[in-house]
């Protein structure tokens, strides 16, 4: 057992003592920069063009046209919900690149919203998994479950 461990149980404030943070950052940075681009297309593509693909996407699977849920989100595509599924898009690219920074930066605000918000798809997950058995549904659990599991260390390591 290393003798700096056994005799101190302190927190140690360095960004760099904590490797697994700064992987769940680098993470959640471009998962925020891929959603904001992910917005940003939205805004300029428009809904002319998607809804177009919609269409074409429909056709191509030979979807039926007047119903189901390809119908749905062709009939759904205006400007007004364009502009809505980007502000939303945006909102949650924000929140990924203020929590990337956070655990960056070694905050525990950071490592508390991380915690909540990869907990929060887990149930999803357990679900996905039991209806579409596989190492794609296994690989996605396990790693929530990892950084559900370090950032809740994290969290306990600072309040001893």
């Amino acid at each position: 057992m290393d003798a700096k461990r056994s005799t101190t149980n302190d927190y140690v404030h360095d960004p760099r003592a904590h490797p697994g943070l700064r992987a769940i950052a680098i993470i959640e940075g471009i998962k925020g920069l891929l959603a904001l681009s992910a917005a940003s297309g939205l805004e300029l593509i428009g809904p002319i063009p998607l809804k177009r693909w919609v269409h074409e996407l429909i056709a191509r699977f030979q979807l039926e046209p007047d119903h189901g849920a390809m119908a749905w989100l062709a009939n759904a595509i205006n400007p007004d919900s364009v502009h809505l599924a980007a502000a939303a898009v945006a909102v949650y690219a924000v929140l990924h690149l203020i929590e990337a920074w956070g655990l960056w930066r070694d905050k525990a605000w950071a490592s508390l919203l991380g915690c909540l918000a990869a907990a929060i798809y887990l149930p999803f997950d357990i679900y996905a998994l039991i209806r579409h058995p596989g190492w794609v549904s296994v690989a996605v659990l396990a790693i929530n479950v990892l950084v559900v599991w370090v950032l809740a260390r994290d969290l306990l390591k600072r309040r001893k």
